[in-house]
């Protein structure tokens, strides 16, 4: 019985090559490398090179070629041309993105009409990935990310609410969802703006929001120069400081942008799936890695450069699970349910909405020593992506 064994294993190995000697795996990554938005490509590539730091370079113990193409920014017809390049030209396994919600879309119909898997980092608009079954989300959604802010507004005695946001779909969604969810908690709201995308002066919006009276904001100002412009302003009207307490989306204090922010944003509650401060053996030693392969002054990941470690930790399953050349379907089936460790905690792609359920953390701004960082003040576990049917 054991000879037997023996040589059935022989056998095997000599018909099936050892996955180190397969041919890599090809990632084919969409995102932004240059414009205003730059700094979140480079944090991306240091996040997805940390893992591999960890991971002696490998996924599923076979080599990785990552392709990286730059989408410039809210371009959806660049993404679409892209990943239509390199799942013909490149013939990638699997596809990975996006900054933004159009062009995420975009990619989306790329991978379902050519069955590869395509991994979300960010784009956050509820719903989107319904109709695209090659898709899994590992990001967060608008639901995830503003339903635990109305929550723990209500819960706090707050009971005046205005919202202001940067008027695209996931500006919208956010407004929508917490308006929704403080109403239902109880709470009124006395108002809100649309604001365009690229405002950078909000002096005008800011006094029709003091004239409101709410007690507490409800913003959510897209990051870079537009965020640094809507802190600015709330500081000048004294906002703060006449009682209004200031809740933010999570993009609006993102951890890249904080140097700019600086102290105008300090106190801002705000809600994420990751939080850089959060203490834990892996997320320890994620942020040595990701510090050791970032460029100079950028010493933290955010949100959505974390989301790239966990891409990678999925692919590395993905590939290990399978021999020979990678089944799109297989894959999908793999995904569905898988259950992964994360910097972040526990997390869970949901088996029917592909969804990433996952805790969120409700975090203050803060200034400690030197630096301006958000801390956890509380955690609601397992959170999910989106409503299941």
């Amino acid at each position: 019985m054991a000879l037997a064994a023996a040589l059935t294993g022989a056998l095997l190995a000599a018909v099936l090559p050892a996955a180190a000697d397969q041919p890599p795996v090809k990632i084919g990554v969409v995102y932004s490398y240059t414009g205003a938005t730059a700094n979140a490509g480079i944090a991306l590539d240091a996040s997805m090179n940390a893992w591999l730091t960890l991971h002696h370079g490998m996924v599923g113990g076979r080599k990785v070629e990552i392709i990286r193409r730059d989408d410039t920014g809210t371009a959806p017809d660049v993404a679409r041309r892209l990943a239509q390049e390199l799942v013909v030209q490149d013939h990638v396994d699997f596809l990975v993105g996006s900054l933004y919600t159009p062009n995420a879309i975009a990619v989306m119909q790329v991978s379902t009409a050519a069955k590869v898997p395509f991994f979300i980092v960010n784009a956050a608009t509820t719903g989107i990935i319904e109709g695209a079954p090659y898709t899994a989300r590992f990001g967060a959604t608008m639901l995830q990310n503003t339903n635990p802010l109305a929550f723990w507004s209500t819960k706090m005695g707050y009971k005046r609410a205005f919202v202001i946001v940067s008027d695209y779909a996931p500006g919208i969604d956010s407004l929508n969802i917490f308006e929704k969810s403080f109403g239902a908690g109880g709470g009124t709201i006395v108002g809100d703006l649309k604001v365009p995308v690229h405002a950078t002066d909000f002096t005008a919006y800011v006094q029709r929001i003091k004239d409101a009276k709410p007690d507490m904001l409800y913003a959510f100002i897209v990051n870079g120069d537009p965020s640094v412009a809507f802190f600015k302003a709330v500081k000048q009207a004294g906002l703060e400081a006449s009682g209004v307490k200031l809740v933010v989306n999570s993009a609006t204090v993102d951890e890249l942008d904080l140097p700019s922010l600086g102290a105008d944003a300090v106190g801002a509650i705000s809600a994420s799936q990751y939080a850089p401060t959060t203490h834990s053996a892996l997320n320890d030693a994620y942020l040595r890695a990701f510090r050791a392969q970032a460029p100079r002054g950028l010493n933290e990941p955010d949100f959505m450069a974390e989301s790239g470690y966990d891409i990678m930790s999925a692919i590395d399953t993905i590939v290990a699970k399978q021999t020979g050349p990678l089944d799109p379907d297989v894959a999908m089936r793999i995904v569905r349910g898988l259950r992964l460790e994360s910097p972040r905690g526990p997390v869970e792609i949901d088996a029917q909405t592909r969804e990433v359920d996952q805790n969120m953390y409700v975090r203050r701004l803060e200034k400690r020593g030197d630096d301006i960082e958000s801390y956890t003040i509380e955690t609601m576990p397992m959170v999910g992506g989106e409503v299941r049917k």
